[in-house]
């Protein structure tokens, strides 16, 4: 006969005994399943009382016995969970969040930075902690995130990246990385936030899309007034096409810039700094169409290509300007009206950075350009090709 006592030591959760109700649902007598088992009756019944924890063999016969898991027969006491630990963060685009908003983190030169873990129309987007202290009106924003994780372990540079942009791609990028070991982290804003915030050293990488008025190398007036003194490398990710997202089919008839003007066409407008604002506003100066002309172009802007473009498949609007990808995620049609590439800026310091370095082993990859092609009708053929 066993001796009784639960042999855990103070501060060790209970093992609970599940066996007697299993047994019974079982039909099977204690004998039998002592004979089963090879141990004695009395043993049995010494387990079942939780006067003996058995040992791992023991255990796996008896689970074996009776057609189930030894986690089914076992089970720990709950555990209470520590309590989770929160810290002030750099916040970007969280004006609007409220209190228990996901939030991503990642660390930057040290400083811990939080992206709203937006949700899509479909999924929820994984987080690292919650807002649970909105950011004032002040700039830069802080607020107080409460971690999901215990231990309160934040992200660092060795294998997360931190990209501000509005590539709709974004995430096909994420997967690849992960294969590598790099979890990637996506602040979705425009072009011009995108560089601010990397002036700033609150991102790694950002990617832009502005048109260089004076017809030189595209970006290159919004990086230089970004970065005078220039310490930045500058590497093509892809060229796409830009231009009119309209409903399938369609149906109003929208095929060049002047359509925009007429009445019963109702724009979803992009914010002031995005590439796409950008390139409307040169539209409509150059076909001498005043943007007051066009219904919707004064309202409530929306943040990003897929935003954008979601508002026209959900029929809140007729059209706006964006990516083909952002219409081919949607199932929209689609009029160009540019050609424009995205690039991604990061402080060459940042160079030897292990994620960094395998960002840019992932978008040279002929698979993953390959991809782009195919899901996003990118080109992709001088991914990471280095000009600056």
């Amino acid at each position: 006969m066993p001796s009784k006592g639960d042999h855990t030591t103070p501060g060790e959760p209970r093992v609970h005994s599940r066996l007697a109700a299993f047994r019974r649902k079982r039909g099977m007598a204690a004998a039998g399943l002592a004979r089963a088992s090879g141990v004695s009756r009395q043993t049995i019944y010494a387990i079942e009382a939780g006067d003996y924890l058995p040992n791992t063999a023991v255990a796996l016969r008896l689970a074996s016995a009776l057609e189930t898991r030894v986690e089914d027969l076992f089970q720990l006491d709950a555990v209470p969970l520590p309590p989770s630990r929160t810290a002030q963060a750099d916040l970007i685009g969280a004006g609007d969040l409220l209190e228990g908003s996901p939030v991503e983190l990642c660390r930057v030169d040290g400083r811990l930075v939080g992206v709203p873990a937006a949700p899509a129309p479909w999924q929820m987007v994984p987080a690292g902690a919650r807002l649970s202290k909105p950011p004032g009106a002040s700039l830069p924003l802080r607020g107080s995130v409460r971690f999901l994780r215990a231990d309160g372990e934040a992200e660092d540079a060795h294998n997360h990246l931190l990209l501000a942009g509005c590539d709709p791609a974004a995430s096909l990028l994420a997967r690849r990385l992960l294969r590598s070991g790099v979890e990637l982290v996506t602040a979705q804003v425009n072009s011009s936030a995108a560089l601010r915030l990397l002036h700033e050293r609150l991102v790694h990488v950002a990617g832009t899309h502005l048109k260089d008025e004076s017809g030189d190398e595209p970006n290159r007036s919004a990086i230089g007034a970004a970065f005078p003194r220039r310490g930045v490398a500058v590497f093509t990710f892809a060229s796409w096409e830009e231009g009119l997202v309209v409903a399938r089919g369609n149906p109003k008839a929208i095929r060049a810039i002047e359509d925009l003007a007429r009445p019963g066409v109702t724009l979803a407008n992009r914010e002031r700094g995005s590439g796409s604002r950008q390139l409307l506003d040169r539209c409509l100066n150059a076909a001498g169409i005043s943007p007051r002309a066009v219904g919707g172009y004064r309202s409530e802007t929306t943040a990003g290509h897929l935003a954008a473009a979601w508002r026209v498949r959900a029929t809140l609007a007729d059209c706006c300007v964006a990516t083909s990808s952002a219409a081919r995620a949607f199932g929209l049609d689609f009029v160009p009206l540019a050609t424009e590439r995205y690039d991604l800026v990061m402080r060459r310091e940042r160079l030897e950075l292990a994620s960094v370095v395998r960002l840019l082993d992932v978008i040279a990859q002929g698979a993953f350009r390959r991809e782009l092609e195919a899901l996003c009708g990118y080109d992709a053929r001088d991914a990471a090709r280095r000009i600056a």
